[in-house]
Protein backbone atom coordinates (compact mmCIF):
# COMPACT_ATOMS: atom_id res chain seq x y z
CA UNK A 1 0.00 0.00 0.00
CA UNK A 2 1.54 3.27 -0.98
CA UNK A 3 2.42 5.09 2.27
CA UNK A 4 2.06 8.51 0.95
CA UNK A 5 -1.86 8.48 -0.06
CA UNK A 6 -4.27 9.04 2.93
CA UNK A 7 -6.60 6.02 2.84
CA UNK A 8 -10.16 6.16 4.50
CA UNK A 9 -12.38 3.91 5.73
CA UNK A 10 -14.40 3.41 2.41
CA UNK A 11 -11.25 2.17 0.98
CA UNK A 12 -11.22 -0.74 2.07
CA UNK A 13 -13.95 -3.19 1.49
CA UNK A 14 -16.00 -4.95 3.65
CA UNK A 15 -14.54 -8.97 2.23
CA UNK A 16 -10.88 -7.44 3.81
CA UNK A 17 -12.41 -5.56 6.81
CA UNK A 18 -14.28 -9.25 7.83
CA UNK A 19 -10.88 -10.79 6.71
CA UNK A 20 -8.66 -8.90 9.02
CA UNK A 21 -11.11 -9.12 12.06
CA UNK A 22 -11.27 -12.81 11.63
CA UNK A 23 -7.52 -13.67 11.54
CA UNK A 24 -7.40 -11.05 15.06
CA UNK A 25 -10.11 -12.88 16.46
CA UNK A 26 -8.85 -16.11 16.10
CA UNK A 27 -5.62 -14.79 17.30
CA UNK A 28 -3.65 -15.30 14.56
CA UNK A 29 -2.55 -11.50 14.12
CA UNK A 30 -2.92 -8.96 16.89
CA UNK A 31 -4.47 -6.13 15.93
CA UNK A 32 -1.74 -3.92 16.21
CA UNK A 33 0.04 -6.18 13.64
CA UNK A 34 -2.58 -6.05 11.23
CA UNK A 35 -2.33 -2.49 11.00
CA UNK A 36 1.43 -2.86 10.23
CA UNK A 37 1.17 -6.07 7.70
CA UNK A 38 -1.85 -4.71 5.66
CA UNK A 39 -0.47 -0.90 6.29
CA UNK A 40 -3.75 0.08 7.63
CA UNK A 41 -3.86 4.14 8.63
CA UNK A 42 -5.01 5.02 11.97
CA UNK A 43 -4.27 3.77 14.97
CA UNK A 44 -7.86 2.88 15.99
CA UNK A 45 -9.07 1.19 12.48
CA UNK A 46 -8.95 -2.43 12.94
CA UNK A 47 -10.26 -1.85 16.64
CA UNK A 48 -13.55 0.31 14.49
CA UNK A 49 -13.53 -3.21 12.49
CA UNK A 50 -13.49 -5.14 15.14
CA UNK A 51 -16.52 -3.53 17.41
CA UNK A 52 -18.84 -3.15 13.61
CA UNK A 53 -18.27 -6.62 12.46
CA UNK A 54 -16.34 -8.83 14.82
CA UNK A 55 -18.34 -11.76 17.10
CA UNK A 56 -17.39 -10.19 20.44
CA UNK A 57 -19.99 -7.92 22.28
CA UNK A 58 -18.39 -4.72 22.95
CA UNK A 59 -21.38 -3.43 25.01
CA UNK A 60 -20.58 -5.72 27.78
CA UNK A 61 -18.00 -3.56 29.28
CA UNK A 62 -20.32 -0.79 29.55
CA UNK A 63 -22.99 -2.69 31.04
CA UNK A 64 -20.38 -3.91 34.05
CA UNK A 65 -19.70 -0.29 34.99
CA UNK A 66 -23.29 0.15 35.11
CA UNK A 67 -24.02 -2.80 37.19
CA UNK A 68 -21.07 -1.59 39.47
CA UNK A 69 -22.18 1.85 40.10
CA UNK A 70 -25.94 0.34 40.67
CA UNK A 71 -24.35 -1.64 43.37
CA UNK A 72 -22.70 1.15 45.27
CA UNK A 73 -25.50 3.34 44.85
CA UNK A 74 -28.58 1.68 45.84
CA UNK A 75 -31.47 3.60 45.43
CA UNK A 76 -33.51 4.75 48.51
CA UNK A 77 -36.80 4.79 46.74
CA UNK A 78 -38.17 1.54 45.18
CA UNK A 79 -37.73 1.04 41.59
CA UNK A 80 -40.70 1.23 39.34
CA UNK A 81 -42.22 -1.85 37.35
CA UNK A 82 -40.40 -0.16 33.92
CA UNK A 83 -36.49 0.20 35.51
CA UNK A 84 -36.89 -3.07 37.49
CA UNK A 85 -37.53 -4.70 34.00
CA UNK A 86 -34.88 -3.14 32.48
CA UNK A 87 -32.19 -3.74 35.63
CA UNK A 88 -34.17 -8.13 34.80
CA UNK A 89 -33.17 -7.04 31.34
CA UNK A 90 -30.00 -6.28 31.86
CA UNK A 91 -29.11 -9.53 34.35
CA UNK A 92 -30.61 -12.06 31.76
CA UNK A 93 -28.16 -10.61 28.70
CA UNK A 94 -25.39 -10.61 31.47
CA UNK A 95 -26.19 -14.14 32.34
CA UNK A 96 -26.39 -14.97 28.55
CA UNK A 97 -23.34 -14.02 27.62
CA UNK A 98 -21.48 -15.71 30.89
CA UNK A 99 -23.85 -18.48 29.49
CA UNK A 100 -22.20 -18.48 25.96
CA UNK A 101 -18.65 -18.03 27.46
CA UNK A 102 -18.75 -21.34 29.17
CA UNK A 103 -19.85 -22.98 26.28
CA UNK A 104 -16.95 -21.48 24.28
CA UNK A 105 -14.76 -23.07 26.93
CA UNK A 106 -16.19 -26.29 27.31
CA UNK A 107 -16.37 -26.61 23.41
CA UNK A 108 -12.30 -25.46 23.01
CA UNK A 109 -11.51 -28.02 26.17
CA UNK A 110 -13.21 -30.54 24.46
CA UNK A 111 -12.29 -30.10 20.54
CA UNK A 112 -8.73 -28.97 20.94
CA UNK A 113 -7.53 -30.33 23.91
CA UNK A 114 -9.79 -33.22 24.27
CA UNK A 115 -10.96 -32.84 27.55
CA UNK A 116 -14.86 -33.98 28.21
CA UNK A 117 -16.70 -32.38 30.39
CA UNK A 118 -20.02 -33.81 31.01
CA UNK A 119 -22.77 -32.47 33.35
CA UNK A 120 -24.07 -34.97 35.55
CA UNK A 121 -28.23 -35.30 35.45
CA UNK A 122 -29.69 -35.86 38.92
CA UNK A 123 -31.49 -39.11 39.57
CA UNK A 124 -29.61 -40.90 36.75
CA UNK A 125 -25.86 -41.31 39.25
CA UNK A 126 -28.01 -41.07 42.37
CA UNK A 127 -28.21 -44.33 44.59
CA UNK A 128 -31.62 -42.84 46.25
CA UNK A 129 -33.57 -44.20 43.00
CA UNK A 130 -31.83 -47.83 42.93
CA UNK A 131 -32.81 -49.26 46.18
CA UNK A 132 -36.11 -48.93 47.16
CA UNK A 133 -36.83 -50.20 50.80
Amino acid sequence: MDSGKRRSQRDYTLAFKLAVVDQVEKGELSYKDAQTRYGIQGSSTVLVWLRKHGRQDWSQGASIRVQRTRAVHKPSTPLTPEQRIKELEEQLTMSNQKAQFFEAVVNVLKNDYGVSIVKKRPGKSSRKGKSKA
